[in-house]
């Protein structure tokens, strides 16, 4: 979906908003470019410019967006109806869009508590509005470099019990930090858990195929800054110390596909998922 600049306003959202105070127009932002590839409406300029790299690079790259989002549909849904989790933490959560955690658990059970977690300042904004009338969902802003920040956040606290059963959502986040920063924070998220948690961690894999080079290049050179495609051995080192749920490490639309699921995806082999319990 890419961006025709002569249809668009520059800085300004596609319905017209005006960016507040504090956003960097001359910064794009993760959030607002998935958001973008997503279809949805709360990106400016500086953001679709960063996309279009991204699609030059690898044509389906939004293909590869959806992936993350149908994978969450997946994990969410067997969570909450074969797991038995009544609580969710999603951290790097991006802009609201079409299928919110939140919306996904409560088809199962409405009594599900969400917290969203992202550190991009708009994201609160967006969530406080899209959540005003929601008792067991709420939007806090924080770094998840920073597990301790999200854990012992006073509104995750009232959301959140620690001895009941929880499971922690990082799709698509680890592989916006450097190596160092990515395997220090999977370490940190995986202590702060308690047993019997769950974490589902989601990223881009490198699995020896130009795409995953030119796509990685476009993040790094296209505007964005962040996304590193990890070897297979890589992201076994993130899921250390967790019982992994069947089938373990594995192409993300190979974890547990339904009749949704693509089954001839062209970015098939970009992009990984697992799921484990703390034990």
């Amino acid at each position: 979906m890419k961006y025709d600049r002569a249809s668009g306003t520059e800085n300004r959202g596609l319905d017209g908003t005006v960016p507040p105070p504090e956003i960097d127009l001359n910064i794009p932002s993760v959030a607002r470019a998935y958001d973008f590839i997503l279809g949805g409406k709360d990106h400016f300029e500086v953001d679709r410019r960063a996309s279009d790299a991204l699609y030059a690079a690898v044509p389906e790259t939004g293909d590869l967006a959806r992936s993350g989002r149908d994978l969450i549909r997946r994990t969410v849904t067997h969570l909450v109806a074969d797991v038995g989790i009544r609580q969710i933490i999603d951290i790097g959560s991006g802009l609201p869009t079409v299928g919110n955690v939140h919306e996904i658990a409560h088809r199962v059970d409405p009594s599900v508590h969400v917290v969203y977690v992202d550190k991009d300042p708009i994201v609160l904004a967006h969530g406080r509005a899209l959540l005003a009338d929601e008792e067991r969902t709420t939007v806090i802003t924080a770094d998840i470099r920073d597990p301790d920040a999200i854990f012992d956040n006073p509104t995750t606290r009232d959301f959140i019990d620690y001895d009941k059963p929880y499971a922690v959502l990082a799709v698509s986040i680890l592989h916006h930090l450097h190596d160092e920063d990515a395997l220090v924070t999977a370490e940190a998220l995986k202590a702060r858990l308690d047993p019997g948690a769950y974490l589902l961690l989601a990223n881009f894999v490198d699995d020896d195929e130009p795409r995953a080079k030119e796509l990685e290049r476009a993040f790094l050179e296209g505007g964005l800054g962040t996304g590193r495609f990890r070897t297979w051995a890589e992201l076994r080192r993130f899921n250390e110390g967790l019982d992994l749920v069947e089938p373990g490490l594995v192409y993300a639309n190979d974890w547990h596909p339904d009749d949704e699921t693509p089954v001839d995806s062209a970015v098939h082999t970009l992009f990984a998922a697992a799921m484990g319990r703390k034990r």
